[in-house]
């Protein structure tokens, strides 16, 4: 069974085992970000504003290349890239917030719920009912996120609230997702990368000075690797792959993200996993495949955390 999706494009002829290592590579730098906003001597929000701001040369740069154009966006549309931006903006901050908060895997699980909240708005949309396959999406995200919410208090209230912060993110992402929906038909994802970030960016810094945190590393080498993994390689990998892949592939490589997170909150921070977590986190995660089908066959959108 052939994996890849032809598109047209000439990335077709390359070998489908290098396209899968940058949908895989891609996936594991953006789970390797989490760690790094953790070691940054500034804020959680400070550090995603410089996410983003020291990424953005080499997205301008990425879309030049690309031959994608940066400028002649009509007026209504660029509202709505200036809606979904700030929804972008308001989930990066909550996402880095709960990321000192609670374990690594449960941060990277919930961020990416807006697979699943996508494809309900689907329905909503459609004004039609789920199919049997989409219950058992929604039946599993529920199930899971239950049992890690409730992991989460057992251990702490902070744990817990640190998840709420993390789901908080995953609704934020996907209202940002939705916005950007008629912008995709025009511009290609990296230019929208580019106006995403300029409106973030004043976002992010807004609220980093308004939290009183320390926004000027003092130790510039985690914030610069978190630039590197999350938004370089990780957004670069996969804006590069996604296209290619079936929604089927797409949602089973996103799994590698919570499970890199949950061995680097292993090896490094002590966060150990018991049987509930494993089975919390599996539902869930079958929840973002079964919602990855879903959306896929609708739209094929970019992947981001």
């Amino acid at each position: 069974m052939d994996l890849l999706r032809d598109n047209g494009s000439g990335d077709r002829a390359m070998p489908g085992w290098l396209l899968l290592a940058a949908l895989l590579i891609g996936n594991v730098a953006l789970a390797l970000g989490p760690w790094f906003v953790r070691l940054a001597d500034t804020g959680p929000v400070s550090a995603g504003f410089w996410r983003l701001a020291l990424a953005l040369p080499f997205l301008m740069l990425f879309a030049r290349m690309s031959g994608q154009r940066l400028s002649g966006m009509p007026r209504k549309m660029l509202i709505f890239v200036a809606i979904g931006a700030t929804a972008f903006a308001l989930d990066l901050a909550s996402w880095h917030i709960g990321i000192g908060m609670t374990r690594l895997g449960n941060a990277t699980l919930f961020g990416n719920a807006g697979s699943v909240l996508l494809m309900m708005w689907g329905f909503i949309v459609a004004r039609s009912l789920p199919k049997s396959g989409e219950w058992l999406a929604i039946a599993c995200a529920l199930a899971g996120a239950a049992i890690l919410l409730g992991r989460s208090l057992e251990i702490s209230t902070t744990s817990f609230v640190g998840d709420l912060f993390c789901l908080a993110a995953g609704v934020l992402y996907a209202v940002y997702l939705v916005n950007l929906q008629g912008a995709r038909a025009s511009f290609g994802g990296w230019s929208l990368l580019v106006w995403v970030s300029i409106f973030s960016c004043p976002i992010l810094l807004a609220i980093a000075l308004a939290l009183g945190e320390p926004v000027w590393p003092t130790d510039w080498t985690p914030v610069l690797i978190l630039v590197l993994t999350s938004q370089i390689i990780g957004q670069g990998l996969l804006v590069f792959a996604l296209r290619h892949f079936s929604p089927l592939v797409i949602g089973l490589a996103l799994l590698t993200q919570p499970v890199t997170a949950s061995l680097v909150g292993w090896s490094m921070f002590d966060e150990v996993l018991g049987p509930l977590d494993f089975l919390g986190m599996a539902l869930v995660g079958s929840a973002l495949v079964l919602a990855r089908l879903s959306t896929g066959s609708k739209r094929n959108d970019r992947q981001s955390a």
